[in-house]
């Protein structure tokens, strides 16, 4: 099954409004943490990064609600040209904000698809284990952190020349 058709349901607790994004199947305690102790990328960390990364998705998708949502309620009539400027800033900023989040999902998405098909963890570059701490931190990293550092240096190489 893949990430796109996989159903994800959300629940929230009653107790402390701790929101939880659950793929069918999921079956981690919330307080679950991939440890250097297990074998790397086994099905449950698999699990917990499909979770965190659905968790993610589903954040930014609310945000871009609330963003259309606010756009269709308060359309731009301020009177005063300093004040019609300083929100059409504010609309500006905030819409170049969910473009980069539009570019999160997809690489969201293609995180997903590589749980699917088992290259998620691995350097794309190396093929070497990216670290748990990276993931955790940027859980659409496609490198270690060595290869990003080299990939970014060739990259600022090529756009000097």
């Amino acid at each position: 099954m893949t990430s796109e058709t996989q159903a994800a349901t959300t629940e929230k607790s009653e107790d402390d409004g701790v929101l939880i994004v659950q793929a069918h199947g999921d079956d981690l305690p919330p307080d679950y943490r991939p440890s250097a102790d297990e074998e790397f990328m086994n099905p449950r960390q698999l699990a917990y990064f499909r979770r965190k990364l659905l968790t993610w998705k589903d954040e930014i998708l609310k945000e871009s609600e609330g963003t259309l949502e606010a756009l269709k309620a308060e359309p731009l009539r301020e009177p005063d040209l300093t004040d019609r400027a300083a929100s059409e800033t504010d609309w500006g900023i905030e819409l170049r904000t969910r473009d980069r989040q539009r570019k999160v999902i997809a690489k969201i998405d293609a995180a997903l698809r590589r749980i699917d098909t088992g290259d998620y963890g691995w350097c794309e570059m190396t093929g070497e284990p990216i670290s748990l701490q990276r993931l955790e931190a940027r859980p659409i990293a496609t490198m270690t952190i060595d290869a990003q550092e080299r990939h970014e240096r060739d990259e600022k190489i090529s756009r000097d020349e």
